[in-house]
């Protein structure tokens, strides 16, 4: 009988090379750790990742990995997973790397429903680059590109992968591993393109961005962990959030003896697309920041759908070498 894995399996001889401390460390220990507990065989995992901070990743996974060009490693996963379907897929992205030069291949890898798991590390600037505003950046951000102020209205994550169809949309924190591997976990038992947005920390070019939500000791007033058939409670189950069924929109209420009955308090249904796009659209510092899966609504792969109508239905019918040697195909007409 083999000795249970630990994270210490996932762990390459690589030196860790991102700055004191950056999110990306903690980001690192909780997926190393969240393998190990799901038992995932490393032989079949495979980490693909573009240009970024975040991208340095598969260096230090013990497992597959590739370290692809700027924006396009949704391409590279979608094709080794139409591939090798038998792959589990974990795509590491950034903000800039996947919502500015590849928010292209982002969607649609989205939309196709590609089984893998997809962590977009959400620092709200350029990292690698020294510093740059990024596309969810907030407005009047100061940067070496907007030394006035960024003007532009920022990507809201969650809403664009719930405006391309994506089936399941998460959200956590880096450091929160208590949090965190829940949702890793989650994820990867998912059939299909599993979305999720980790706020992480850069802490030499937007140190402390997330502090309002992030912050230990008004957490419970800042953070809303949303879980499946239970109540949008937060504040220590003081506070809750109620559709108004006038506006059609959520309002925050006290629950309890000085406000309303926690049965008046929206219940999460993590399959509902509205209930969703109520909660990923919360205006940030006015209402909690939403936590946990926020959408779980299942529905085919792309890659099921791929080889269920394929002729060799997945089955090997050639090699390689052969098709190399094969020449072009393409023959005047």
């Amino acid at each position: 009988m083999n000795a249970p894995l630990t994270a210490k399996d996932f762990a390459t001889d690589q030196e860790v090379r991102w700055c004191p401390g950056c999110g990306d460390y903690a980001i690192l220990k909780c997926v190393q750790k969240t393998l190990a507990d799901i038992e995932a065989n490393p032989d079949k995992t495979v980490f693909v990742s573009g240009i970024g901070c975040s991208s340095r990743f598969p260096y230090y996974m013990n497992a597959y990995g590739f370290h692809t060009i700027h924006g396009r490693a949704p391409a590279f996963a979608t094709g080794l997973k139409i591939a090798n379907p038998e792959l589990d897929i974990w795509l590491v992205t950034g903000d800039g790397d996947g919502l500015s030069i590849g928010g292209n291949h982002l969607l649609h890898v989205l939309r196709r429903n590609v089984d893998m798991q997809i962590m977009l590390f959400n620092n709200e600037i350029y990292g690698l680059t020294k510093g740059q505003f990024s596309p969810t950046s907030r407005p009047g951000t100061r940067s070496p590109s907007t030394p006035a102020g960024s003007i532009d209205s920022p990507v809201n994550p969650c809403a664009f992968a719930l405006g391309a169809n994506a089936r399941f949309i998460a959200r956590s924190i880096d450091t929160d591993a208590k949090n965190l591997s829940p949702v890793l976990k989650a994820a990867r038992e998912f059939k299909g393109a599993a979305f999720i947005e980790i706020f992480q920390n850069c802490i030499v070019y937007n140190k402390d961005r997330f502090e309002d939500f992030v912050a230990k000791k008004t957490a419970a007033d800042t953070q809303l962990h949303v879980e499946h058939g239970k109540p949008l409670l937060f504040a220590k189950g003081e506070k809750g959030l109620k559709l108004n069924t006038q506006t059609l929109t959520l309002e925050i209420v006290d629950v309890g003896e000085t406000g309303v009955p926690v049965e008046e308090v929206l219940v999460h249904d993590e399959t509902n697309l509205a209930i969703a796009n109520l909660l990923v659209h919360l205006p940030m510092g006015e209402f909690p920041m939403p936590l946990g899966v926020i959408y779980r609504n299942p529905a085919q792969s792309f890659d099921d759908a791929f080889w269920q109508h394929h002729p060799t239905q997945g089955k090997r019918t050639g090699k390689v070498a052969d098709a190399l040697r094969k020449g072009s195909v393409w023959k005047k007409g």
